[in-house]
Formats: C-alpha cells, sequence, structure tokens
C-alpha cells in the first residue's frame, strides 16, 4: 500500500487545489490572499461593481502579479513570452544563445525572434 501525502487548500469551507508539496500550496495559498485583497480594494473604489466582476479581477491581478509589478515600475507592458511553438531550428537557435550567455560571466538579455 502506497502513502501519499497532500496539502489541500481549503478557503471557506471549500477544497480550492490540492498540491504534491507544502511550497506549491503555501505559494497559491497566498495568492488567493492576494487575489482577495484586491477584490476588496476594488469594491471600495468602484462601489458600482458587481462581486463577481470584483473577484474575477482580483484574481487576475494576483494571478498576473509579475506582469502587473511590471507595469507600476516601468509604464510598459511587459513582452510577450515566446510561443511554444516554434521550429527546431529556431529552438537550437535559443539553446545556443542560453549556452552561450552560460558559458561566460556575463548573461545578455536576447530578444525571441
Amino acid at each position: 500500500m502506497a502513502v501519499e501525502t497532500k496539502f489541500v487548500v481549503v478557503r471557506k469551507g471549500e477544497e480550492k487545489m490540492t498540491f504534491a508539496n507544502k511550497k506549491e500550496a503555501d505559494a497559491y495559498d497566498k495568492m488567493l490572499d492576494m487575489a482577495e485583497a484586491f477584490t476588496d480594494w476594488l469594491l471600495q473604489h468602484q462601489p458600482g461593481l458587481d462581486e463577481t466582476q470584483a473577484e474575477t479581477l482580483g484574481l487576475l491581478i494576483a494571478e498576473q502579479k509579475d506582469a502587473v509589478q511590471h507595469i507600476l515600475r516601468t509604464s510598459k507592458l511587459p513582452e510577450a513570452a515566446p510561443s511554444a511553438d516554434i521550429t527546431v531550428a529556431e529552438k537550437d537557435d535559443h539553446e545556443e544563445v542560453a549556452e552561450e550567455a552560460t558559458s561566460t560571466k556575463k548573461v545578455r538579455a536576447v530578444k525571441a525572434a
């Protein structure tokens, strides 16, 4: 018989998500705390906003916190991540650039094609 440890994030008596390790469960719980804070903030500043919409927006902001922080710091949208469906040749080019960057002490940013 196998024994499995599962970490379950529970909010208001409802199971939200199950994780295999505590670190991921804690990160998700923290994100939900942040989403709740954003929801409350949105409802305070936009009283006409529907609660469901505020919850959706709060969750979106919390899930995309890195992009939101980038926008707040730079007043610009973050660059889009490279597409997952690149060709094998493009993948090889990206790997060569990554190898060059890691083989030298200087690390440089490379914009994907």
